[in-house]
């Protein structure tokens, strides 16, 4: 993908403008059952019934993923999606015992893992200006880009299962090592953290946690 030319780029940045529009026309806001069920009364999973994930419904988690802004459009993310009995068994023993059973009999459980190396793929990404200097021979900086924007991706991963009908349970007491060493051991990328996917069963719930009011935790300047 190489950068649009003047006349074309006019042309896609008034579409992208009027689609912006008409969206907003349609729907302004969403209504307060949505919010509830991506996030102010949705819930952490621990316990999964065995119905199974359509393979159709984690490509379309994924396009909704993958709609979410990231710093220059950078896409670090990387899921593997592990469903099968051998890819559980190896996933196993990078866990905290008391997350065994919980991964065990999610349906899937993905890894949500980063590109060190995103940047040498912003040609396609970011085409109209070459924005690879900025990560070229700057490991670090790299990184942290890497890490801080799949862990938004994540984050736009759970919301984007709950949003077509999922569960999700993230889960971060595991080994990174360990799960770098049994699945990305040919390549250069880097679990940031898990999540189950499924369809929860309820009973294994507790009450919701507390969260902090707004004048705890915000202000102004």
């Amino acid at each position: 993908m190489t950068a649009l030319p003047d006349a074309a780029l006019a042309t896609a940045r008034a579409e992208a403008q009027n689609a912006v529009r008409a969206l907003r026309q349609r729907k302004a806001a969403l209504d307060d059952d949505s919010i509830d069920l991506i996030l102010r009364d949705a819930r952490s999973h621990y316990a999964w019934s065995d119905r199974p994930v359509p393979l159709d419904l984690l490509h379309r988690i994924y396009e909704i993923t993958a709609a979410g802004p990231t710093s220059m459009n950078c896409c670090p993310a990387r899921f593997v999606f592990v469903t099968s009995t051998e890819g559980k068994a190896r996933l196993a023993k990078a866990l905290k015992p008391k997350n065994v059973e919980k991964m065990m009999a999610a349906p899937v459980t993905a890894i949500i893992a980063y590109d060190p190396n995103f940047w040498t793929e912003l040609p396609f990404l970011f085409p109209h200006e070459d924005r690879r200097p900025f990560f070229e021979g700057k490991p670090e900086h790299s990184e942290e880009t890497a890490f801080r924007n799949s862990t938004l991706q994540g984050a736009y991963f759970m919301i984007a299962a709950r949003a077509v009908g999922l569960d999700v349970g993230a889960m971060s007491g595991f080994s990174n090592a360990e799960v770098d060493r049994e699945f990305f051991a040919e390549s250069d990328l880097k679990s940031n953290f898990l999540c189950n996917l499924g369809y929860a069963d309820e009973r294994a719930l507790f009450q919701k946690l507390p969260r902090f009011a707004f004048d705890a935790v915000c202000s102004f300047q």
